[in-house]
């Protein structure tokens, strides 16, 4: 705040769009709005008070002179701002710096900055922009927060209306709607962990600011306490502080955020709960406010206690219908492993067409990968910091995505108003240690195929780490041309089937769907599972991807980057398994993370695979997928597909009788030959 009083006020007129001059220097502007009032709030020092009333006169100035921004793209307009969001950040923020140095002012001064500027901005926001404040959208939690946060501060009961109920005022649209319509029973945020981060604030800060003026509307009991919810949800979609990538999501973005600095203060004021304290002390920071002050002396006098991260189902859509995504966890903290099963709804205009995707966490980093977003946020360089083309043709594309493509196109061919029509169904769930599973089914992705997926996290007897287990069965009536990628992070050590490798050109692997974006570097034919895998390194830990190939399949070994002009793209590798002109298809496989190398001792140990074979039965309706290490040590994963949990079942494999119980389950088997 000292650089910025020492600056003096500079209110330009908007010209740039994200990452240009103006535009960061507006974002400055409000974040010094309301820091000069919390500081002036917690010490009393009349400059910072000052320096925020003057840059108010500055925007009473400006305000009224401006029209449509002139660097609009093909987002609603702001005014500030080059989209309408932007603005309505402006005014979360803003607010609430005005807020605490309002009683300072000259009634004089006062009624312009209320007139000229606030009620202004309030008015663009809802009345002038009522195709964004009426959304379900996080672009409406925003412009809804600003506008009632002003009406409140004015005492303009219309204004905290229309907030809450739409302009409509019949509570189709609003605060309130987006509180019931956006969250899933279990707090989990229908655009995705990204966007559930950037919403929750303005949820948060408009919450609190209704819990102290309107305290008798009981908005933190609202609906089971959906939003003190959400918060405690949003941290748990994290690994190593950094946020699943899923949908239109950059994969820098995590619990060190504005957002959550006052989301973690504000639930921590509103229920003490000791966990939250040590997710800011996690973060290293917390927000000048009061609520921030008491984050800060309970960490100081050790109240802490440490944040839980369990396997958790977290389901989607209003009623917790659509869907769900799965956090399996094992290991220490939040940085042991975590397999995240992806059976969740579309996620609206930021989704990504991936019913059934999957990603797998170990040893601090993501080693089965989600591209996330094509986008370099406010780097002007990129399109202005907007989303860029590759966004839609591959980020958002089925194939840069780790689940089921069929005949080369994406999933409601990556139509989303077909997709928001359709969500995934979980079939099953269980944490249990040691055996976690999760399986889900999509049927409308396209015409006339049905795809289903169980995957598990297991201990297996013989291996050091938990093994991520994966059957993946696709029926239809027609033939079909059946992908299924993975893309991962790692160098490549070892590929245990020949393959042709590209090596004087490098063909592209379509032309459309996201393929056109691959680069063919190998294709190759296993015959069987002992041959079908594929080892890589990644900070000094091993990894197979093993599989049990489909009859007539190939492998391909690829990398994104093609047709990349402007390199948008990030270099990533994949493997694909196809198989061509089946109806059905049933892909069988395991990740194995395995052995050490130290680069500094020159060390090396089990940098091969410790795992024999795998083995797919089917027996009835039941699959059972048997595991066999290099010890000769037997597992299974049996999937029934009954959903009534005391049925037990029973099948033969390789002339052993088994037997389980329920959905699925980890079963162990004795060494062969053993009589035991």
């Amino acid at each position: 705040m000292d650089g910025m009083i020492a600056q003096g006020v500079i209110v330009p007129v908007p010209k740039d769009p994200g990452g240009g001059y103006t535009h960061e220097q507006h974002k400055r502007n409000y974040r010094a709005i309301y820091l000069a009032g919390q500081l002036y709030s917690l010490t009393g020092e009349r400059e910072y008070a000052d320096y925020a009333r003057d840059l108010l006169l500055g925007y009473a100035a400006l305000y009224p002179t401006l029209g449509e921004h002139p660097a609009k793209a093909n987002q609603y307009s702001g005014r500030l701002f080059w989209q309408v969001l932007n603005d309505a950040v402006w005014l979360v923020y803003s607010v609430q710096g005005y807020e605490a140095i309002r009683g300072t002012l000259a009634q004089q001064e006062r009624e312009r900055i209320d007139n000229q500027v606030f009620r202004k901005a309030a008015e663009f926001l809802s009345v002038g922009s009522a195709d964004t404040f009426q959304r379900i959208h996080n672009h409406a939690t925003w412009a809804t927060a600003g506008v009632g946060m002003t009406g409140y501060l004015l005492g303009d009961q219309n204004l905290i209306d229309i907030a809450l109920l739409g302009l409509d005022k019949d509570g189709k649209a609003g605060f309130l709607r987006q509180t019931e319509l956006l969250f899933s029973p279990d707090g989990y945020y229908a655009e995705g962990p990204y966007y559930q981060r950037y919403a929750l604030m303005p949820f948060m800060v408009f919450a609190d600011a209704i819990d102290r003026n309107d305290p008798q509307r009981g908005i933190w009991q609202h609906r089971d306490g959906i939003l003190l919810k959400a918060l405690r949800t949003t941290v748990h979609l994290s690994y190593n502080g950094y946020f699943f990538p899923l949908n239109d999501a950059l994969k820098d973005k995590g619990l060190k955020t504005d957002e959550l600095y006052h989301g973690i203060a504000i639930a921590y004021g509103k229920t003490r709960d000791p966990s939250l304290l040590s997710v800011a002390e996690w973060q290293g920071r917390t927000v000048l406010s009061q609520n921030g002050r008491l984050v800060a002396q309970d960490l100081a006098a050790g109240k802490a206690k440490p944040f839980q991260f369990p396997s958790r189902l977290l389901r989607d859509g209003p009623d917790g219908n659509d869907g769900a995504v799965a956090i399996l966890r094992q290991g220490s903290g939040n940085s042991g492993q975590v397999l995240l099963t992806k059976n969740s709804s579309q996620g609206m205009g930021h989704g990504h067409f991936d019913k059934l995707s999957w990603q797998y966490y170990d040893n601090g980093h993501e080693i089965v990968t989600d591209y996330g977003a094509a986008r370099f946020l406010n780097i002007e360089a990129k399109q202005g910091g907007q989303y860029l083309p590759e966004n839609t043709s591959w980020a958002k594309q089925t194939v840069a995505h780790n689940t089921l493509v069929v005949d080369e196109t994406s999933h409601f061919g990556g139509d989303v108003t077909a997709a928001d029509k359709i969500a995934p169904r979980q079939l099953y769930f269980s944490g249990t240690p040691g055996a976690q599973i999760s399986s889900g089914t999509m049927v409308g992705a396209y015409e006339g195929v049905n795809f289903t997926r169980t995957m598990a996290l297991l201990d297996v007897t013989g291996l050091a780490q938990p093994l991520v287990v994966d059957v993946m069965r696709a029926a239809s009536r027609n033939a079909h041309q059946y992908d299924l990628p993975l893309h991962y992070d790692g160098q490549i050590m070892r590929v245990g089937f020949k393959a042709r490798s590209n090596i004087t050109d490098r063909p592209t692997l379509g032309s459309s769907s996201g393929y056109q974006h691959i680069w063919v570097d190998a294709i190759g034919q296993p015959g069987a599972a002992k041959d079908a895998f594929v080892t890589w390194l990644l900070d000094g830990r091993f990894y197979t991807y093993r599989w049990i190939p489909p009859s007539d399949s190939e492998a391909i070994l690829g990398e994104s980057g093609a047709n990349d002009p402007l390199f948008n793209l990030r270099r990533e590798p994949m493997i694909i398994q196809r198989t061509s002109g089946a109806s059905s298809a049933t892909f069988a496989s395991v990740l194995e993370a395995h052995g050490r190398y130290d680069g500094a001792s020159e060390e090396t140990s089990a940098s091969d695979s410790q795992i024999l074979d795998i083995t797919l039965f089917r027996d009835g309706g039941s699959d059972i997928l048997m595991i066999e290490t290099i010890g000769h040590d037997r597992t299974a994963l049996a999937i029934s597909y009954d959903s009534d949990p005391a049925q037990e079942h029973r099948a033969s494999i390789g002339g052993m009788a088994i037997r389980w119980r329920g959905y699925a389950a980890k079963v162990d088997l004795p060494r062969e030959g053993s009589t035991k």
